[in-house]
C-alpha cells in the first residue's frame, strides 16, 4: 500500500537527467514508475525526499557534470535519499561511492526494481546485463514528444566508446511491448513518437523470425491515431535502402536521420572502428537526399581523435561541407578508460581540439544557414512544444526536418498541437514565420 492510499502526504522524487535520448526515456520510466506507486513529481531543485541522478558517461565533461548533479541534490536536501543511476554510475561505481551523501547507485540494471531497491536501502546494486522496465508507462513533461526505447546494449566497440562496457551486449525488445507501450502513448494525447536505442538500427538481431527496424517501423506505422514518428539517431551502416524507400513513401514517418560520422577522413575512420568509409556514407546520404521530400540529416562529428593530422581535419571539413548537413554536434575527443584509444600514441593537445572545434561550430552555422533558408516563404506544419515568449504571445516547436520555428500564436493554447506556419525568416538558431 503506497502513502497515497492511506491518505498521508506523498513523498516527493526529483529527477536529473544527463546525456541521450535513451537516458530521457529511461527518466521518464522512473517517473511514471513512481507516479504510479503514489509519489509527488517535482522540479530538481525543489526540496525532495529522493532525488534520482541518471548519469551520462561519454566525455570526461558528461562525468563532471554527473558529480555537480549529485552534489546539488545532497545541498539541497542533505536529508533526502541520493540515488544515482545510467551510465556513470555503472561504470565507475566506487567513484560515485566516494561522493559525501550518496545513498544508492543503481547503475544500468533493471529499472522496475528500483522502488524495492530504494526502500531496502540496498546500497550498490550495479549489474552487468541491464533488462527492460516492461510494466510501467513513462511520464513525461508535456504531452508533446515521447520516447520508446526499442533495444538496448551495442558491440560495435568504437576504439574510442566506453557505452558498451556501461550497456552491455545487444538486447531487444520484443514486438509486442513496442507496439502496447505505444499504442498506450499515443491514447495519452502525444502526438511525435521518437525511436530510441543504445544502437537502434541493429533492432531485432538477437530475436528469432525475420524482424529488423525496417519491419518494427513498417508494423508501427499502421498503428491508428500515430501522427508523427521519428527515428533517433542511427549508425550510418543500418541505413537500408527499404528504411530510405518508407521514409520517402510516408507522410508520418519523419524525413530526418542523424546519422553520426565522427569523422571525415576513411584513416581515422579505420583508427575509431567505425563500419563505413566516406564513400559509404555518401552514398546513403545522396539516396536520402534523392528520394525524400525536404529530407534533413545531422550528424555527430569528433575532433582531436588520436592521430588527427591537420590534414585529416581538413579532409573532415570539406566532407561535412560536402555532404550539406542541417545541423552538427561537435566533440571533442576524450580519453575513456578501458577504451584502446585512451593507450593510442599521438594524443591531440586541448588547445587543437578547442581551434577544430570552434571551426566546425562556425561552418555548422552556416550549413544550417544554407539549408533554413530555402524555406523562405514556405509553409511548414509546425508540432508546438510551448511559449517562446509568453508575454508576446509567441510559440516555437519541431518541423518533422528538426527545425526549430519561433512564430507569433492566435491568442489560443497551442502546445502540444500541429499547426500550419508561414516561414517568414530565417535566423541564427531558428526559422520564424506567422501561423497560418
Amino acid at each position: 500500500m503506497t502513502e497515497h492510499d492511506t491518505g498521508r502526504k506523498k513523498k516527493r522524487v526529483a529527477i536529473y537527467t544527463l546525456g541521450c535520448k535513451v537516458n530521457q526515456y529511461e527518466s521518464a520510466i522512473f517517473a511514471g514508475f513512481f507516479k504510479q506507486h503514489g509519489y509527488e513529481l517535482v522540479d530538481f531543485n525543489k526540496p525532495a525526499d529522493i532525488y534520482i541522478i541518471n548519469t551520462c558517461t561519454v566525455t570526461h565533461l558528461a562525468d563532471r557534470k554527473s558529480r555537480q548533479a549529485i552534489r546539488r541534490a545532497v545541498k539541497i536536501n542533505p536529508e533526502a535519499k541520493v540515488v544515482v543511476a545510467g551510465c556513470y554510475a555503472q561504470i565507475a561505481p566506487e567513484k560515485i561511492a566516494d561522493i559525501p551523501g550518496v545513498d544508492l547507485i543503481i547503475g544500468t540494471q533493471d529499472h522496475q526494481s528500483i522502488l524495492k531497491i530504494i526502500e531496502n536501502d540496498a546500497g550498490n546494486m550495479v549489474e552487468n546485463c541491464p533488462g527492460f522496465a516492461e510494466n510501467y508507462l513513462p511520464e513525461y513533461n508535456g504531452k508533446t514528444r515521447a520516447f520508446i526505447k526499442i533495444q538496448e546494449g551495442c558491440e560495435s566497440f568504437c576504439s574510442y566508446c566506453i557505452i558498451p562496457y556501461s550497456r552491455g551486449p545487444l538486447r531487444s525488445r520484443k514486438l509486442g511491448y513496442i507496439l502496447s507501450e505505444l499504442k498506450n502513448i499515443i491514447d495519452q494525447g502525444y502526438r511525435e513518437i521518437v525511436l530510441t536505442g543504445i544502437h537502434a538500427g541493429e533492432y531485432g538481431r538477437d530475436l528469432p523470425g525475420d524482424i529488423n527496424l525496417t519491419r518494427l517501423v513498417e508494423g508501427i506505422l499502421k498503428i491508428p491515431g500515430l501522427t508523427r514518428l521519428r527515428l533517433s539517431s542511427l549508425e550510418p551502416q543500418d541505413v537500408s535502402a527499404g528504411l530510405i524507400d518508407i521514409m520517402a513513401g510516408s507522410r508520418i514517418l519523419c524525413p530526418h536521420l542523424h546519422l553520426p560520422l565522427q569523422n571525415g577522413d576513411d584513416e581515422i575512420l579505420r583508427r575509431m572502428r567505425r563500419k563505413y568509409s566516406t564513400h559509404d556514407y555518401a552514398a546513403i546520404v545522396e539516396s536520402f537526399y534523392a528520394k525524400v521530400h525536404d529530407a534533413a540529416v545531422t550528424t555527430d562529428v569528433m575532433v582531436g581523435f588520436p592521430g588527427e593530422k591537420e590534414k585529416h581535419f581538413e579532409n573532415t571539413c570539406r566532407f561535412v561541407e560536402q555532404m550539406g548537413f542541417s545541423g552538427l554536434h561537435v566533440f571533442k575527443y576524450s580519453p575513456r578508460s578501458g577504451t584502446p584509444a585512451a593507450g593510442f600514441p599521438d594524443q591531440v593537445p586541448a588547445q587543437i581540439k578547442e581551434l577544430r572545434s570552434k571551426r566546425l561550430l562556425g561552418l555548422s552555422r552556416r550549413l544550417y544557414q544554407k539549408y533554413a533558408l530555402k524555406y523562405i516563404g514556405r509553409e511548414k506544419e509546425v508540432l508546438v512544444e510551448g511559449f517562446f515568449d509568453e508575454k508576446k504571445n509567441m510559440y516555437e516547436g519541431l518541423t518533422d526536418n528538426y527545425l526549430r520555428v519561433v512564430f507569433t500564436g492566435c491568442g489560443s493554447e497551442l502546445k502540444g498541437k500541429l499547426v500550419k506556419v508561414r516561414i517568414l525568416e530565417a535566423r541564427e538558431s531558428h526559422l520564424a514565420g506567422i501561423i497560418i
